[in-house]
């Protein structure tokens, strides 16, 4: 199995500092930058778009693990490539043609992924999952950071994960919302290897996000 990668979320960083917070949780030891994207309508909440996510883009040389929260999703997917994404992870639910999409993902030079809402089944990723790099878990329902760990969501990191293995396939497992030392010890357990987290990683300042991002490797 892949060692486990961390994602801190800068949903939870200070926003009025941005720039600087990416450097911060860089240099703490992330291995990608997790980039939360919300339109208010496909979520309950806005949070930024690719001019901002393009200005971050020099701060960190780390992967960009862009997840797009947004309906629809296809017209802006060059916008965001271009501003610097390295990894763009959309919904089933959110374009009326999934595998075009992860197509065009592909065609832009980008790793993509698919992710699964808590009520979404594993069965969404039948005949695409072999066309992806990255499945993202949600163990919290999408929109806002800080929600409790739907343990729930456990059983389905497990089924998807022996899937991958089963089918001998070069892709990732994250899991993202609700994630801590103990959740994130779980998560692995059940074969995540992508924990995305935003409230444990940026927790105290930047000079706790070492020690934060140790405490979430404690769990791989």
């Amino acid at each position: 199995m892949p060692e486990t990668l961390i994602a801190p979320s800068i949903l939870s960083a200070d926003f009025a500092d941005l720039g600087e917070e990416v450097r911060a949780i860089d240099e703490a030891g992330a291995d990608w930058i997790h980039i939360d994207v919300m339109d208010g309508h496909f979520v309950p909440n806005i949070t930024i778009g690719p001019g901002v996510m393009k200005a971050l883009r020099p701060h960190t040389q780390k992967p960009f693990d862009v997840h797009l929260m947004i309906s629809p999703v296809d017209p802006f997917l060059d916008a965001f490539a271009e501003a610097g994404a390295d990894i763009i992870t959309v919904h089933p639910e959110a374009g009326p043609h999934l595998h075009r999409t992860i197509q065009r993902i592909n065609g832009l030079g980008k790793k993509a992924g698919v992710s699964l809402n808590p009520a979404t089944p594993a069965k969404a990723l039948d005949y695409v999952l072999a066309d992806v790099d990255l499945v993202l878990v949600m163990s919290v329902n999408p929109g806002f950071g800080g929600q409790k760990f739907i343990t729930s969501q456990l059983r389905k990191i497990e089924a998807i994960a022996k899937r991958i293995a089963k089918e001998g396939l070069d892709v990732r497992v994250e899991v993202d919302g609700g994630i801590d030392a103990d959740t994130a010890a779980q998560a692995v357990n059940a074969g995540a290897n992508v924990l995305v987290a935003g409230t444990a990683a940026f927790r105290g300042g930047a000079a706790a996000y070492a020690e934060n991002i140790k405490a979430l490797r404690g769990g791989g």
